[in-house]
């Protein structure tokens, strides 16, 4: 009898058991496919939105420069070349110096140290992106106008990307302030990931005699490379919508200037200057086009880079991913 009333006991915490798990399984799908939804939502909406202007314009809309409302001509090749020059520079100045910052933390500063410069790290992830913005208008540009620039233009204005006007104000100021913007977000990313590395795998290759650069660019590294690409994936994604620092200090001109020095503008700082004036619905369409632009913008550099990574690991092999 007890024995037959145990039983029946395992079975029915057997059956509470699997119902908790259906339950959780449940609720981790509908999340996963809400987020889905979200996106399908804003895709189907930027679609809508734009068929005007895609009526009107076509696809020409993505290789003109033409930005006149008044006429109702329409271009976002300026605005794409911006966002693309601009989120180029932030990653090539932020990336590096994330990774150098992130090794210095794990591998060699003494923990107090770590400890105080990852928190001062941290915080500035915290600061505002409008603050940035005024930082970079009021004390940054006119430091790049008074002694970078003018550096620039001395020792390398033989070169078509540092010529051009020394106002402060274009579009390596707003690749720099976004590499500052982006590069907590990427540094701490990159610091968790070679802090996870297990310390046997490290022990192993000073054993063999290796040196610390060594098992830093053979072990660390390779063991962390996709949380590293994780990381810059998420100071991409940061840096491509950035929205009002940029706004400040790209200049917003809708020309396309190879030099650096010039002004320029982005689909996020035109879509901040221009969408509260936007009165005309086809002018309004235009916009939101741009928006869709953008979007899709961001989904194929993620696709292109899931596909890249497959590469590496496959490359590098799963044993060290």
């Amino acid at each position: 009898m007890e024995h037959h009333h145990g039983q029946t006991e395992r079975h029915q915490g057997w059956k509470t058991s699997r119902s908790t798990d259906l339950i959780f399984r449940g609720i981790t799908a509908a999340c996963a496919g809400l987020v889905l939804v979200v996106m399908a939502g804003i895709f189907v909406s930027l679609v809508w939105n734009s068929l005007p202007s895609i009526r009107h314009s076509g696809i020409s809309f993505l290789f003109s420069k033409a930005w006149d409302p008044v006429s109702n001509e329409f271009g976002a090749l300026s605005s794409i070349y911006g966002t693309l020059m601009s989120t180029a520079i932030a990653m090539l100045l932020a990336v590096p110096l994330s990774m150098v910052i992130a090794l210095f933390l794990v591998e060699l500063a003494p923990p107090k140290i770590s400890y105080v410069v990852g928190s001062a790290i941290e915080l500035l992830a915290a600061v505002p992106s409008i603050i940035y913005g005024m930082w970079g208008l009021f004390v940054f540009a006119p430091f790049m106008a008074d002694n970078v620039q003018p550096l620039l233009s001395k020792y390398l204005g033989w070169l078509p990307l540092f010529q051009g006007p020394e106002m402060g104000i274009g579009m390596m100021t707003a690749g720099i302030i976004l590499a500052l913007m982006i590069l907590p977000f990427v540094s701490t990313v990159m610091r968790d990931v070679f802090a996870m590395v297990p310390d046997v795998m490290k022990e192993a290759g000073y054993g063999m005699g290796a040196t610390t650069w060594e098992v830093t660019k053979d072990v660390t590294i390779r063991y962390g490379i996709q949380g590293m690409i994780g990381a810059c994936l998420l100071g991409l994604g940061r840096a491509i919508g950035e929205t009002m620092a940029v706004t400040f200090v790209i200049g917003n001109s809708s020309d396309i200037f190879i030099s650096l020095f010039e002004a320029g503008n982005s689909i996020a700082s035109r879509l901040a200057n221009e969408f509260a004036e936007a009165s005309d619905p086809m002018y309004m369409s235009a916009l939101m086009e741009l928006g869709l632009v953008l979007f899709l913008m961001t989904f194929g550099l993620q696709v292109v880079t899931q596909l890249w990574l497959k590469r590496v690991k496959r490359k590098m092999g799963g044993d060290l991913l």
